[in-house]
């Protein structure tokens, strides 16, 4: 990790110092990019944020993909990044990398589990954090630190040469300072969609049972950055995305059911080599680890008329439509909580991720409130290939969004496009 307290301090595992030069041209040329350490670059060990997974596999002789198409359109790789041991939490903290500071909200969380890259990335020493998405590993530290993040469509960017963690859901994810360079990345990382056409967004879907979760005090400052989306897309209409019936509880059981589904292939991923490794683990991600080893097929199969269900309303509401709900249930928490209100947390805000991992949806974690305890982002979810359209509103958002704060003392201030 760097020490002396310059910007991006702690948000690395090797770097910050130049580690695959760009092409001296292309739409990314200049920008410093930061690597989650679960993607391959050629000549640098991958640790997946654990010293054990480190000393059992070897360096990497060729680039991720993924890291390949931003080097070819001019970015430069300047170091790997802290994330959460096998990207198997929200939280950031890694007991043996360290916790990448917070520069949004400084002693809380960066969130994660691409934590160093958020970090980095808010601290302004890098352009472009890469990092992965299966639960919200990027919408989250994105929230938590104040900056974008973007999450594709499920399938939409090769993942080969990334540590998995559940195949199902894992996707590729970034994090910028301004939406125009969140669009930009896109353009160089996206495949083109395959499926069908997805219609134009004409209304704008308030998942009100998602608002439910947010920290109380900060429904009302919500209201204007929902306003403001609201005609940048059209008509508005306010709803419960999961509605409450025969007894279930919404949400919770949407995602308790992508948590069950997650937590078996986490297992099938990674089981073979826990059980031979012996790797040493952080409690709660062992904790977790430990749980996913428990579940078995039939457990999968007694939670999938759940999750068809929960995919079923996902494409009716989404068709010609863009959801938005919290991208977390408020700012960064402190370290110290107690593994209860961790546990508590972290349900509540798979709540608010899960939708878009059930839907294989392409989701944006937009800045929206600076509060005094930190920042907390607005998640806009589109339909499954509606990647470029959704780039297109966070775009005209963030332009709202800077013309209303331009000049104004309020919680506004330090918006970039």
């Amino acid at each position: 990790m760097t020490r002396g307290g310059t910007p991006g301090d702690g948000a690395f595992v090797v770097g910050p110092r130049v580690l695959a030069g760009g092409a001296r041209s292309g739409p990314l040329a200049g920008c410093r990019l930061a690597v989650k350490d679960l993607f391959d670059v050629a000549g640098v060990p991958t640790g997946a944020g654990n010293p054990d997974w480190r000393a059992t596999h070897a360096v990497p002789a060729r680039h991720a993909t993924a890291v390949s198409r931003l080097l070819g359109a001019g970015a430069t790789v300047i170091g790997k990044t802290v994330t959460d041991e096998l990207a198997y939490s929200l939280s950031g903290t890694n007991v043996h990398d360290g916790m990448p500071p917070n520069p949004a909200a400084p002693g809380r969380v960066p969130g994660g589990s691409s934590a160093g890259s958020a970090s980095a990335v808010a601290a302004g020493a890098a352009d472009i954090g890469l990092g992965t998405d299966t639960a919200g590993s990027v919408r989250v530290p994105a929230s938590y630190c104040g900056v974008f993040g973007f999450r594709p469509s499920w399938g939409r960017v090769p993942l080969d040469g990334c540590v998995p963690l559940a195949p199902g859901y894992d996707t590729v994810g970034w994090l910028t300072p301004s939406a125009a360079l969140a669009a930009t990345a896109g353009t160089v990382l996206l495949d083109r969609w395959t499926g069908a056409a997805p219609a134009p967004p004409e209304r704008l879907v308030v998942a009100t049972d998602g608002f439910a979760l947010l920290d109380p005090g900060l429904l009302e400052p919500f209201g204007a950055v929902i306003a403001t989306l609201a005609e940048l897309v059209g008509t508005r209409r306010d709803e419960p995305l999961a509605p409450t019936t025969d007894g279930g509880n919404g949400l919770a059981d949407w995602a308790q059911g992508f948590r069950v589904d997650q937590g078996r292939q986490v297992w099938r991923t990674h089981g073979p080599w826990i059980e031979t490794a012996k790797p040493r683990f952080g409690p709660g991600v062992a904790a977790r680890f430990g749980w996913a080893a428990t579940l078995t097929d039939d457990d999968v199969a007694s939670t999938e008329a759940l999750r068809r269900a929960a995919r079923a309303r996902l494409a009716s509401v989404l068709d010609g439509a863009v959801l938005c709900l919290p991208a977390a249930c408020g700012p960064a928490p402190w370290p110290g909580a107690s593994a209860a209100e961790k546990d508590s947390l972290r349900l509540r805000t798979l709540a608010l991720t899960a939708p878009a991992g059930l839907a294989g949806a392409p989701c944006v974690s937009l800045p929206a409130l600076r509060t005094p305890d930190g920042p907390v982002n607005l998640a806009i979810v589109g339909a499954p290939g509606s990647d470029e359209q959704l780039a297109a509103l966070a775009l005209r958002y963030a332009e709202a969004r800077s013309a209303a704060a331009a000049g104004t003392p309020d919680g506004l201030q330090g918006w970039t496009r």
